[in-house]
C-alpha cells in the first residue's frame, strides 16, 4: 500500500482536503501514475463555479488525456499555476506541491460521501474503476 494521507478520495481518484471553507482538490498518485508521462495541466480560472461531479481541470500525459472531476461543489480561489509549466510536482508530489485548485466551499462543508484511505485502498484493490 503507498503512503497516502489522511484526506478523503473520490472513486475517480481525486483527492480532497478541508481547510475551514477552503477545499484543497488534487489527483492521486494512482491516477499520476495511470497516466504515464504528464506533459500538460488544463487548470480552471479563479472565479469559475464548480458543481460536484463537474470537470474542474485536465491532466494531459503522451498517452492520455485525464479529466479532473470536482469532488464538491464551489468556487476556484487559487489554482497551481506553476504546473502549467511544470508537471514535476504532480507526478513527484501529488498530495502535496502537486494540488491542482483551492475552492471556497460553505462552512460546514462535509465530506462523508468521499471515501477515507482505507476504503480508497480497498477500491484500487477492487480494481479501482
Amino acid at each position: 500500500m503507498a503512503n497516502r494521507p489522511n484526506v478523503r478520495y473520490t472513486k475517480t481518484h481525486e483527492w480532497v482536503r478541508l481547510e475551514g471553507t477552503t477545499a484543497v482538490v488534487g489527483i492521486t498518485d494512482f491516477a499520476v501514475e495511470h497516466l504515464g508521462e504528464l506533459v500538460f495541466v488544463d487548470l480552471p480560472s479563479k472565479g469559475k463555479k464548480v458543481g460536484k461531479g463537474e470537470t474542474l481541470a485536465e491532466v494531459e500525459s503522451v498517452k492520455a488525456v485525464g479529466e479532473v472531476y470536482a469532488p464538491l461543489s464551489g468556487e476556484v480561489l487559487e489554482v497551481n499555476a506553476g504546473l502549467a509549466n511544470d508537471q514535476t510536482p504532480l507526478a513527484k508530489d501529488p498530495f502535496a506541491t502537486g494540488w491542482l485548485a483551492k475552492l471556497k466551499v460553505p462552512a460546514g462543508t462535509k465530506l462523508d460521501d468521499l471515501m477515507d484511505v482505507a476504503a480508497y485502498q480497498k477500491h484500487l484493490d477492487a480494481g479501482g474503476n
